[in-house]
């Protein structure tokens, strides 16, 4: 062999590897970028929880707004002004403008103001506080005629007279009188807020019977739908559709449940009509014709309404 094939060539010489040396820079960017993202997701995930449980919050907030106001309503009727200005407060703090609260509130503040005194019928000069016997046979002649206010004269005439006297006769013909006044205060004479106190006060002696019960709520759900009249006629149909079915003719000396239910039904109607929620509206004075007749304006509203629901219809040829 020659010496030329035994020397190496350069170019079979093997060539140094590369020494691998890693990119800390563009490690760390992208590391970086990555927990940028996931802290954004986080956030936008976090930010969707706090809305949806504000929307929850808010919610259940006019909620008990709504039935603070119905309480207060009843606490006034009852006399509890310290009650029902803290039920008030507490409204106003939340909803600032909630229907009729401000001006309940500075009623309620004058009426806490007012001296009170015992609260009795007016007494008539025939009484004879003589003896504690007469007195409560009399309150017994009251009751059999069914003269409610001179009988709790005489009942609360003689509880002060002699308040050991017959204790537990006299407190049964103090609930029988309180539950039948308020009773005859709220359905013959639209009474509902005095009629719900003498309800009340006869609690003291005894649990109401469901009739009595029932009707106290049914006057709570009327004295609470009416003040959302010309406000709110969605709460107002609310309110009076759960209260016409079972109470139709309870009413506060001006119109009836059933009256109101379908004169909010109406009223909601042509707002929604206004709206151009056909649908929504016709369903709306439907519920009205339940109750009664429609004026000539407002049926005309309603036919329109139940045309645009109802869609283009189909029309026949006419017969020759």
């Amino acid at each position: 062999m020659s010496e030329s094939t035994l020397e190496p060539t350069q170019e079979s010489q093997p060539t140094p590897k590369k020494k691998f040396r890693p990119n800390f820079k563009k490690f760390f960017l992208g590391l970086l970028a990555l927990i940028v993202l996931i802290a954004l997701g986080g956030l936008g995930g976090y930010q969707s929880a706090i809305s949806a449980r504000v929307d929850t919050e808010a919610t259940a907030i006019s909620q008990q707004v709504t039935e603070q106001y119905a309480l207060a309503l009843v606490d006034i009727a009852s006399g509890n002004y310290g009650l029902a200005r803290q039920r008030l407060e507490f409204i106003i703090e939340n909803n600032p403008s909630f229907p009729d609260a401000q001006q309940k509130l500075a009623e309620v503040m004058v009426m806490s103001n007012i001296p009170t005194a015992t609260v009795t019928p007016t007494m008539t000069p025939t009484v004879d506080l003589s003896g504690v016997e007469e007195i409560f046979q009399r309150a017994k002649q009251y009751i059999d005629i069914k003269d409610w206010p001179n009988a709790l004269q005489n009942l609360d005439s003689l509880r002060r007279k002699d308040s050991s006297y017959r204790t537990a006769e006299v407190d049964g013909m103090y609930y029988f009188t309180l539950r039948n006044y308020g009773y005859d205060l709220i359905v013959k004479e639209g009474n509902l807020e005095g009629g719900m106190y003498e309800l009340t006060l006869a609690e003291r002696f005894g649990p109401l019977d469901s009739n009595s019960s029932g009707l106290r709520e049914g006057a709570r759900l009327y004295i609470l739908g009416a003040s959302f009249w010309d406000l709110d006629w969605k709460n107002a149909v609310f309110y009076f559709s759960q209260l016409y079915p079972a109470w139709p003719q309870l009413w506060d000396g001006t119109m009836t449940a059933s009256e109101r239910f379908r004169v909010a039904s109406i009223s909601y109607g042509n707002e929604l009509f206004g709206q151009d929620q056909w649908c929504a509206a016709s369903e709306q004075y439907q519920n009205a014709q339940t109750i009664g007749n429609l004026d000539p304006v407002t049926e005309k509203s309603a036919y329109q309404a139940y045309l645009k629901c109802a869609g283009p219809i189909e029309t026949l040829p006419p017969t020759p």
